[in-house]
């Protein structure tokens, strides 16, 4: 069993600014700790103190037991490196240290005797760290992850795993490991709503200690047992779930402009009793004492301070405005994507929400990337450049978008290389192809809208990934697209952000199809596509995650 406490702890920005300050809260043996917040308010660099790679420059951490970390690039790996690579990143450190030398020593073996020597005394260290061991470990997640052994993925490349492949692959390794403590960074993002209920399952049955962030407000309400959050530059601790997290964050806000107003009211009788015997001592010297005391009183008042500010909220305002476009806004017929579904038909009318289900790898991405590009026979006036250059899809049959519908993509991994290197404020007043320049004036005002004008000068490959989901949906607004091809636009968007998008999705006149796992996002679509792992592709009147799940909606009220 393992601990985590953080002891009132600050961290300051590059730039001096603090980020956040007066950090205290405690992950007791076993517990299960979610930590929420708007994207940018600093969970990342909370669960990189905890893991020791940051100094907090105020305050201090605690922790017993050993420590496994899950990086929220996992999912997206594509540097070259290998699955044992990966693997090995999620070694204790002994063995990870002992892995990496042997790897070296492979690497350099040759005929001489000297790298023959290296090599065995690499060998000798890996046993004596408890290597094979870990192989053993390595073996039972692939055949569970990946359904492979071990010999025959460990020098595949990572990015030959889908996301939700590297996500099943690490978690699976931590959740078995040795670790008494973890630390989870959205380990949910690219796993399907199998692979998100193997989670939820997991986690509950767990004796580790787990502190994780994430959004996705089913899997919070199902594991979390009390709740971070990380806001206005502090933290404070709800001791129920998530299903109570939101009255008592409602509750907390009422509180707090309390104790605001009767501290202001204060201040000001404070400062009249000052004025009034100010007044007084101006004509009757006996006053100067009583004068004097008030004048205390109201100092060591301004001194102890007020009570903290109610936390901002997030006013998001996104505007997807979307056009009047043909009735049939898209139809597929006899449609095939190569190797993945069998021919199916489809209909999609202007104004439909439809949310297409299904495991991971069965095409859904696919087939949203194809009508991106215009379908089978596009039209090049109404495909934006953007859509053009995503990489063919290969199928069969025929696949038709309406008159005047422009398509509009939200890539899950946001994949954009003409973002590189720029910044929000570069990419709006510049413009491109898909949408015309503007005005630095009128760009901040956008930018502000999506709560992004502290970020407005910040290269986009630095802004966490709400934030460039942020921008991604602004890009779609402005681009003029009537046909919304959304790929799990809710993974990297905080709580505030996802409500946004689906009260802007509701007034969107056009039509949507979006590629989701998000149980609680789902519930705002009224068409149900599943692509079945069997290749078929049929519609559905309820959400269905799986092929042997009934059609009933697996999505709460709330």
């Amino acid at each position: 069993m393992g601990h985590i406490e953080a002891m009132a702890v600050g961290h300051r920005l590059p730039d001096g600014r603090t980020l956040f300050s007066d950090v205290s809260f405690r992950v007791g043996d076993g517990a299960k700790i979610a930590l929420v917040g708007p994207n940018g308010a600093g969970k990342t660099t909370l669960l990189r103190m905890v893991a020791g790679e940051l100094t907090p420059v105020a305050g201090s951490i605690a922790r017993s037991g050993g420590l496994g970390v899950m990086r929220q690039f996992i999912g997206s790996i594509d540097d070259g490196s290998t699955v044992a690579d990966l693997a090995l990143s999620l070694a204790p450190p002994t063995v990870r240290a002992a892995g990496e030398r042997l790897r070296a020593a492979e690497r350099a073996l040759d005929e001489t005797e000297r790298s023959q020597l290296r090599y065995a005394d690499a060998l000798a260290g890996w046993g004596e760290a408890g290597g094979y061991g870990a192989e053993v470990e390595f073996d039972t997640a692939a055949v569970a992850a990946l359904g492979l052994p071990w010999e025959q993925v460990r020098d595949r490349p990572a990015a030959t795993l889908s996301g939700g492949q590297q996500k099943r692959f690490a978690l699976e390794l931590l959740l078995r490991g040795p670790d008494e403590v973890l630390l989870l960074d959205e380990p949910d993002n690219f796993l399907d709503v199998p692979g998100k209920r193997w989670l939820e399952a997991r986690l509950d049955e767990s004796v580790k200690s787990v502190l994780y962030v994430s959004h996705d407000r089913e899997l919070l309400a199902r594991t979390a047992q009390r709740v971070v959050t990380v806001e206005a530059g502090s933290v404070w601790v709800h001791p129920g779930g998530f299903a109570s997290w939101h009255a008592a964050r409602v509750a907390r806000h009422d509180r707090l402009d309390e104790q605001r107003r009767r501290w202001d009211e204060e201040r000001e009788k404070l400062e009249r009793l000052v004025v009034h015997y100010r007044t007084k001592a101006s004509h009757n010297d006996s006053m100067a004492s009583r004068l004097q005391a008030a004048r205390t009183r109201l100092a060591r008042f301004l001194d102890a301070g007020p009570p903290p500010e109610k936390p901002r909220e997030q006013n998001l305002r996104m505007q997807l405005r979307g056009a009047r476009t043909g009735k049939r806004a898209v139809v597929c017929e006899q449609l095939e994507l190569d190797g993945l579904t069998y021919p199916f038909d489809l209909e999609v009318w202007f104004g439909d929400r439809v949310a297409v289900l299904g495991a991971n790898g069965t095409g859904k991405s696919h087939l949203l990337r194809l009508l991106a590009r215009g379908g089978t026979d596009p039209e090049p006036a109404t495909v934006p450049a953007s859509g053009r250059a995503l990489a063919p899809v290969a199928h069969g049959g025929t696949a038709r978008l309406g008159a005047r519908v422009r398509p509009g993509h939200f890539s899950q991994t946001h994949d954009r290389p003409e973002l590189s290197g720029r910044t929000p404020l570069d990419v709006l007043v510049e413009g491109d192809a898909d949408r015309p320049g503007t005005t630095r004036g009128d760009a901040m005002k956008a930018l502000a809208r999506y709560e992004l004008a502290g970020q407005a000068e910040q290269p986009f490959a630095t802004l966490s990934g709400g934030q460039q989901a942020r921008l991604l949906v602004l890009l779609l607004e402005l681009s003029g697209a009537t046909l919304l091809l959304l790929d799990e636009p809710t993974d990297n968007l905080d709580l505030a952000s996802a409500e946004a998008l689906e009260q802007a999705l509701e007034a969107f006149e056009g039509t949507v199809l979006a590629v989701t796992h998000d149980r609680w996002f789902t519930r705002t679509f009224d068409r149900f596509l599943l692509v079945g792992g069997d290749g078929e592709v049929r519609e559905t009147p309820e959400p269905v995650w799986e092929s042997h799940d009934r059609t009933t909606s697996a999505v709460p009220s709330r």
